[in-house]
This record gives structure tokens, sequence and C-alpha cells, in this order.
């Protein structure tokens, strides 16, 4: 149930909306906006409560009762656009951020090579996995702790924010401690005591969508995290399982309009996962921008051949160099800069 206050209305009645809320057992969620207040009310028993009950509360403009299953990522909830800063750097504004780094954190030299050349080219974030979840137990399983010091060793000497993966909830403070965003990968989108630890963290996110789920399930899994107070939710489509065979995966670039219709949070793009193949990479990050993307994420390994998780799909520093002139070019002619 949302409850929208009238414009200009008063923090005591705002506190009285909260505080019948709470009196019925209901859980609130705030929306301050420039002009007016926005009051979510979550529970297992909204439905069966009168609207008027809160109605009738000084300073109440309008009731309404929202129908999908997901709440605090909907437009309902929250009209304006989330933005999401990153030391500065925002993420659901003008600007296209771009995410690049190797898919695995390897050395402090390959890290090290490979945020020189992403920042160069214009990156301005580096991703790196130090945990890797791998469908079969005998692949490379990441660096794990060491990996987060090379990350945050990298991150200081090239002044550059970092993106990793957390894959257990117990590891959560620790890899906060290491890195500028969260990335919660593809199979763990519906681990829900992740999700619940990562929103209590309060650390921006990066929620990929998971290989079957539907966009409803995707926006669904994000309310975990915003339920807890984190309103630094990125959403990353990153191609969902079909019958095609032909790429990796199938990137759903009709998701991001979706996405843009229904929630208010920023969306970003993974070519790599979905193309598992370098070739395929440029014209899926360009897609991606067009569809209105508010970033991509990509994976650059200074040398490709060598990579110890996906070689195939990850482009050479000169490839990406090439790939960012490219979309420096889309961004622009969207109205949009890099």
């Amino acid at each position: 149930m949302i409850v929208e206050m009238r414009k200009g209305a008063s923090t005591q009645e705002v506190d009285g909306v909260v505080e019948r809320a709470r009196s019925v057992g209901l859980e609130v969620q705030l929306n301050i906006g420039t002009d007016k207040t926005v009051v979510a009310l979550l529970g297992s028993n909204t439905g069966q409560l009168p609207t008027d009950m809160f109605a009738i509360l000084p300073g109440v403009e309008n009731v309404a009762r929202i129908m999908k299953p997901y709440k605090l990522a909907s437009r309902e909830f929250k009209s304006e656009n989330s933005v999401v800063n990153i030391d500065g750097i925002e993420i659901g504004g003008d600007r296209i951020v771009i995410m690049a780094g190797p898919c695995a954190v390897e050395s402090e030299e390959q890290l090290a090579a490979a945020a020189r050349a992403i920042k160069q080219a214009g990156a301005s974030i580096l991703r790196g996995g130090a945990y890797k979840p791998r469908t079969s137990p005998f692949s490379f399983q990441g660096l794990e702790r060491t990996g987060l010091e090379m990350l945050a060793s990298v991150r200081e000497k090239f002044d550059i924010p970092v993106v990793t993966e957390v894959i257990d909830p117990h590891d959560v403070s620790m890899v906060a401690k290491y890195a500028d965003i969260l990335q919660v990968g593809a199979r763990n989108m519906q681990n829900f005591a992740l999700l619940t630890r990562i929103g209590k963290s309060k650390c921006p996110v990066v929620l990929k969508r998971g290989l079957s789920a539907t966009v409803t399930e995707w926006l669904t899994a994000a309310d975990y995290l915003l339920a807890e107070g984190n309103g630094g939710v990125i959403l990353c489509e990153r191609g969902i399982r079909t019958f095609e065979d032909s790429a990796r995966f199938s990137l759903d670039v009709c998701s991001i309009p979706v996405v843009k219709r229904f929630s208010h949070l920023p969306v970003i793009v993974d070519p790599s996962h979905a193309a598992g193949h370098y070739s395929l990479v440029p014209a899926l990050a360009k897609a991606a921008l067009a569809a209105g993307a508010d970033g991509l994420l990509i994976e650059v390994h200074p040398n490709p051949k060598e990579a110890l998780v996906d070689g195939l799909q990850s482009l050479t520093p000169s490839d990406f160099g090439r790939l960012m002139k490219e979309l420096k070019a889309i961004a622009r002619s969207l109205g949009r800069y890099i």
C-alpha cells in the first residue's frame, strides 16, 4: 500500500502515518522526494486493511494499493529515476557508466594492467572476481581474500572504484571492506539470505538477473535489498537461458525498456556473459546503449589466451579501446555521455 502525502506535508503528519502503520503491524519505507513524501506500507496483510484508515489522516493526499509483486522497486513507490552515487560517479543519470576488467583476479600484475588499460580508454569502474561460483567444483574458484587484497591495492594505485562478487552471506562484511560495489551473480539472484545481508550492509550492489528469471522475479529480488534500506541497487541484464544455442545466453534487450517503464532502478548490461565470444560483445554493447542502458559491465583481460576464466569472451585492451570510441559516439547521439 502506498500513501502519498500532500506537497508540503509536515514531519508530524508523516510521523502520524508511520505510527498508524506500525500500530497495525506494518513495516514502513519512506521515499522523501523534492515535492512530496511517499510512504510504503509493507506487510502480508495490507490487502485486508481498508485504505480509509490512512486516507483520513492529516496531510494524506492519496492511498493506493500496489498490485505488482514488487513494491519498493516499482514506479508507484518512486516515480523519479534512482541514481546510485559511487565516489562521485552517478549511475542512472545522464552519464553511461562503463565497468570493465577481468572475470577473475589472477595476479596483481594482471589486475593492474587491466585497470590501466580500461581507465585510459574511459571506463570508470574496475571489475574483477575474487570469488568465482563455478559449475564444476574442479574449476578455478578464485583467489578469495588474497584477490580482495589485490583489488584494494589496485584501487588505491589507480584511484578507481571496484566491483566484485560476493557469494556467501557470511562474507558480506569482509568483501564490503575491500569493494565499492558488491555484485550478486545470476546464480544467487534468489539467494534471499545473501540479499538480506547485503541489504543490511547498505553497500551499493549490482543485482544480476537469474539465468531463467522473469523481469518480475528480478525486480522482486531487488525488493529484498530495498526492504533493508539499501537504496544503492543497480540491476544488471546478462542474458537468459533459452532454446537458442548460437550464443552463450540470449541477451534480453527488451528487458531494458521494460525495467525503465515499471521500475525506478538503474539498469546496466553485461554483454560479455550473454555473448560468450569476444566477437559478439561489441554489437551487444551497442544495442544495450541504444535500448537505454545506464551502463555496461564488460570483461577485459590483458591476455585473454592465458585467462583462467572466460578468456573466450574477454576483450583485449586494444579491442576495448576501439569499442569505447564507438560507444562514446552512440552516447552522444542519445544525449548522454561516457
